[in-house]
């Protein structure tokens, strides 16, 4: 009896310190608050993986995935994340779908990783902001970028759970993030210094006017001039337009003129400078656009394009009342910056 009963507590024992086998999938969980209507969460790597997690109507949702362990893209309607997921491990992460990054939380397995991940990307924004890129000088990119650096190693010191292969791609990204903005930025600082706020402005002489005759800088003194120096075949030209429109709609009737110089010479039409000039009035006319529509004499050749230093569109300048240079880099007009230049003016 007393050997029986040693047996079974033997193997009581045994089964009691059994390691419990790894799960050949992960487990993915949590809640977004104020969900697209699509009400599913896409989890992709390229085309090697895909799988779509239908969302609760609380905004929960949870789901169990056989993957490779590695980084995933995760889409809910038009916003995008970056995930860390390996099988075996439980991980969830919450967020608003109103501000879906900069409100992600991740929980669980791997969470200093997650964590760490979308902190190191969303503290570039705190830095390298809208109106570094629109009034910055070199000095201030300096600043930025130190503070940055700063920052980033205090994510480090945070998240000390972090695989080294996660920090040294991340390192990497923060390192590509400066030359970058410093290649974007270099030239802008450029130009700010060559023509600065309060000089002279360049101008431009008897450009034609799809309204009818011919304009020069000189027939718009006594108001503030906005200037998009664009072009028919420059794909960001265009995509700006619906934001000049609404511009030119709230501040109607104040002291400033919106002007659009084409420097269409070919391009996009086989370098026949003629079926360009015929593009230029067509799309003015298919999309109704607004403000003073004038053709540059030249192109980019142009005198006033030249002296302005403009080799890349689309570019906008402002000039005040009385032809001075208020900025010869001026915010795009989807840019709140703008409107908040205007508002600082006494329009």
């Amino acid at each position: 009896m007393m050997k029986k009963l040693i047996a079974l507590c033997i193997a009581i024992s045994l089964f009691g310190c059994k390691k419990e086998e790894p799960k050949d999938y992960a487990t993915l969980s949590g809640k977004i608050e104020n969900p697209h209507e699509s009400k599913t969460i896409k989890v992709f790597k390229g085309r090697e993986y895909e799988k779509i997690i239908t969302i609760a109507d609380d905004g929960t949702f949870k789901d169990t995935l056989k993957i490779q362990e590695g980084d995933y893209n995760i889409q809910h309607g038009d916003q995008y994340g970056v995930m860390y997921l390996k099988n075996d491990h439980e991980s969830s992460f919450r967020t608003d779908y109103e501000n879906f990054a900069k409100s992600m939380v991740f929980e669980g397995d791997a969470e200093d990783t997650n964590n760490f991940s979308i902190q190191s990307f969303l503290i570039s924004n705190d830095y390298f902001t809208e109106d570094l890129i629109a009034n910055g000088n070199q000095e201030d990119l300096n600043t930025a970028v130190n503070n940055y650096k700063s920052a980033y190693e205090g994510l480090k010191k945070k998240y000390e759970d972090v695989d080294s292969t996660h920090i040294a791609q991340m390192d990497k990204n923060v390192e590509g993030r400066i030359k970058q903005l410093t290649q974007f930025l270099t030239p802008k600082f450029s130009i700010r210094n060559a023509l600065p706020k309060g000089s002279l402005s360049p101008i431009f002489v008897d450009y034609e006017n799809y309204a009818g005759g011919n304009t020069s800088l000189s027939d718009l003194k006594g108001k503030y001039v906005y200037m998009d120096i664009w072009a028919t075949w420059c794909g960001p030209c265009i995509r700006e337009i619906p934001s000049l429109k609404k511009l030119e709609h709230q501040f109607e009737g104040k002291n400033i003129e919106f002007v659009s110089i084409s420097v269409d010479n070919g391009r996009g039409y086989k370098g026949d400078a003629k079926a360009a000039y015929e593009g230029w009035k067509k799309m003015i006319a298919d999309k109704d656009l607004g403000g003073t529509q004038l053709f540059a004499d030249s192109g980019f050749t142009s005198k006033f394009i030249q002296e302005y230093r403009i080799n890349a569109i689309p570019r906008f300048i402002l000039i005040d009342p009385s032809g001075n240079i208020v900025s010869a880099d001026a915010p795009r007009p989807s840019n709140p910056q703008l409107v908040t230049l205007f508002n600082q003016l006494d329009l």
